[in-house]
Formats: C-alpha cells, structure tokens, sequence
C-alpha cells in the first residue's frame, strides 16, 4: 500500500467548535488506484496505529496474496484527526502563526474524524464501499459512518469495539489524562518532546486494557525466590519507551479525547435509534477475553441491527486479540472476500 495524503481546499468545521482551513488526511492505499470495477475494501484503524495496515498492524491479513488482496481489491485505510500518524491535529503546523498548534487545534469527536473520512471518499470519487471493516477505535468510526451514511456500505465487519463509550474506558482514559498533566513539561509547549514521562506513564496504563490477568501471566517472574516482582514492569517500560519514539503526548491526549466522544446515539435519541438507520449486512466479532468490549456488551449490541451475525474468537491475550488471532479473524471474513 502507499501513503497519500489528502489536503482538503475548503474549511473544516469541528463538531465541538472551531474550525481549519488546512485539513490534511494521511491514508494508505492500493497502489493500483481506485477504478469503478473493483471492490473497494475501507480499513479503520485502531487508537495509536496508524494507517499502514499492510505494513504495520495487520500484515497477516493485508497485503498481495493475503485475503485482503491490495492488489484484487481496492484496500485503503485513512489516519484518524488528531493522531500523531500524519492525519491534521496538535502536531502539526497552523498556518496563520507558523507555529505547532498545540492546544490551539480544536478539540476532536468521532463525528469529525468521519465526517474527514467521507470528504476522502468523495474526492476518490468511492460511491459505495463494499467492505468496511473497523478494529477498536476504529469500529467507532464504522459504526458511526454507517449511521451517517447508510447507503454507501454493503457488508461492514465490527471488531472488538463499541458504539458509546463506556465509564470503564472512560476512567482509564481520563487516569491517562492525570499522569500527561502531572509532567510538568507537557504544559510547556517548547516541543514535541514535552510530556514524555508522562506520555510513557498513560501508556502504560492503557497497555494494562489491551490485555487480561491470563495474557500478562507469562511476565510472571521466572524465580520463586525473586523478592520484588519486576519482569511485568520491565516490560511496561521497554513497551512504553518504544511508543514514545513514533506518538507525541499532545496527539495522545486528543486522540483519548475522541475516544470519550464516542456514541452514535448523540443526537440521534440514542444508540438504539441510531444503529436502526444501519442498511448494511454487518458482522460483530468479539474477543472472548476482551475487558475493554467485552462479549456481555457486544453480544447485545449486534442485537440491535436486525440480520446481524455475531462472532466470539476465543483467546487469551483480551482486547489484543484482534492483533494475534488473525487465523481465526480470517476464517470469519472470507465468506465477503470469495
């Protein structure tokens, strides 16, 4: 796949208030292009990956050859707003001071992120996507692009995600929140680089959701005479040091932002009302020890949309799994891809 990036020529207006005249959207796509007779297969990406599933995040499933074939369909996958991975947000340069943006760039929702997404397609001149498929954070995006637009998509594919933000991923969002404020060089604004510790402190709090108690089990210490466990906690830090060298701890701080502005029934008499808009045939599929989404939330929620079928991948590495399981993932999605 190969990285674009889409500069958008009129003014972006944000949901929460505010405005851009500078929108740019990075995305990877099939290098062949997007032409009227191929299917066209839309990836939306979890929090901090970026837009690279081929190359990054899922090349087990992504690529020539792979079930989904960059080179038989048409594959692409855009960066949400806000990230550090291309896409406009604090990180990068407003026009009208030269300067970073900062805490200057408006404040970022779900409904944004989307509504960016839809002026790509446009301007690629996509008028249906056959294939949406959208992991985490990025099943956010697919279910409220499904809503927004319910007669572009015919088969969209949910995966250990949710329609509303839930208190639990709230609270840890918002204790990732108190550890980037209590660096007191993140309020600095001198560079990039202000906040790191504090940026490695949230991470790891998150990495804490991503897995369960039987995932982190092989970080037991090796030794029964070991006094202080430290082997969990040496990976944390060689896990977070890692994340610091691509993510900056203002883009972190707005993309955790959009994840608490996520629910599809904002305004729409809530998520019930909401997903009955949806036309297309969807698939939900849930990972067995997931915390963050776990199945007694998913289940229900593929409810909702009538004819929906509804998938649990049994695993021991929780929210993770939608990463590692890619065998068990595949076998779900072939039926779209013959």
């Amino acid at each position: 796949m190969i990285e674009h990036i889409y500069k958008y020529d009129g003014t972006f207006e944000f949901e929460a208030g505010g405005s851009i005249d500078n929108l740019e959207i990075a995305y990877h796509a099939s290098p062949s292009g997007y032409s009227p007779d191929k299917k066209v297969v839309w990836l939306c990406h979890a929090l901090t990956a970026n837009s690279d599933p081929e190359g990054q995040w899922w090349p087990a499933l992504v690529g020539p050859g792979k079930l989904i074939d960059t080179e038989r369909y048409f594959v692409i996958c855009a960066n949400v707003l806000g990230s550090a991975c291309g896409s406009s947000g604090p990180a990068s340069t407003n026009p009208k001071t030269g300067k970073l943006y900062y805490f200057e760039f408006p404040r970022v929702t779900v409904r944004d992120t989307v509504q960016a997404f839809d002026l790509l397609r446009q301007h690629l001149g996509i008028e249906k996507i056959d294939v949406l498929i959208g992991t985490s954070m990025g099943g956010f995006m697919s279910f409220e692009w499904a809503v927004m637009r319910p007669d572009i998509f015919r088969k969209i594919f949910f995966i250990a995600t949710g329609a509303r933000v839930t208190p639990w991923l709230a609270g840890f969002n918002a204790a990732s929140r108190m550890a980037l404020l209590a660096d007191p060089t993140f309020k600095e604004h001198r560079d990039l680089n202000g906040g790191m510790e504090g940026l490695k402190a949230a991470r790891a709090i998150a990495l804490l959701t991503y897995r369960c108690e039987e995932g982190l089990f092989k970080q037991n210490e090796d030794s029964d005479d070991t006094v202080f466990a430290g082997k969990v906690g040496s990976y944390y830090r060689h896990q977070t040091s890692k994340f610091v060298k691509d993510w900056d701890a203002y883009s972190y701080l707005y993309v955790c932002d959009e994840v608490d502005s996520n629910n599809v029934g904002r305004g729409r008499g809530g998520v019930a009302a909401a997903l009955s808009r949806v036309k297309a045939d969807c698939t939900f599929i849930c990972m067995s020890s997931d915390e963050l989404f776990p199945p007694e939330d998913m289940r229900p929620l593929s409810d909702l949309i009538p004819g929906s079928d509804y998938h649990q991948v049994e695993t021991p590495y929780g929210h993770d799994g939608f990463l590692i399981e890619t065998e068990t993932i595949a076998g779900i999605l072939r039926p779209a891809f013959p």
